[in-house]
């Protein structure tokens, strides 16, 4: 396979994915260096895969490496630290330099990190990156079924949360 096509092709998708792709891990971690390698990790994995890219659906491709190499990051770091670190300052600018949240809006990525890992990642990948629920099941591996139904008790686990902080509006 052609050197510069590869190069090119992960170039632009660098260039359309990346913000995503860096906020999904955020989200996911919460750790902004930690994010950043992630996310160039998930672009050098990229291009040394190259050959195993099927040509369909890019966009999912990477996401899948980069939930992959995620996964892999909290797994070495002790699950109680990864959710003491977790959102850990809403003062920070995020990738889009937004500086203020709403109260709900804090409130809502704070419960985010308290319920399960799979249905945080389903709902950060449904609700907040907007994918479709078999772009979902492919970037997780999942059925689409196992999406509906992690998707509907992650949002029940979260309105739970929600309500133990006083919020009863409806997500």
């Amino acid at each position: 396979m052609d050197s510069n096509k590869i190069k090119q092709d992960i170039n632009h998708w660098y260039y359309q994915y990346s913000n995503d792709i860096f906020r999904y891990v955020f989200f996911m971690i919460g750790d902004r260096e930690q994010s950043k390698d992630i996310l160039q990790d998930t672009f050098l994995r990229a291009y040394n895969h190259y050959e195993a890219f099927d040509g369909k659906n890019v966009k999912g491709w990477l996401f899948r490496i980069a939930r992959n190499l995620t996964i892999d990051s909290i797994r070495r770091k002790k699950p109680i630290s990864y959710f003491k670190d977790l959102f850990p300052s809403f003062s920070e600018k995020s990738p889009e330099q937004i500086t203020l949240k709403s109260e709900f809006e804090k409130q809502l990525y704070i419960s985010l990190n308290h319920i399960k890992r799979q249905y945080k990642e389903v709902i950060i990948l449904r609700k907040i990156k907007e994918f479709s629920i078999s772009e979902t099941a492919e970037i997780l591996g999942w059925t689409e079924s196992k999406v509906k139904v992690y998707l509907l008790r992650g949002m029940k686990a979260l309105r739970k949360e929600l309500e133990k902080e006083g919020y009863h509006e409806t997500i």
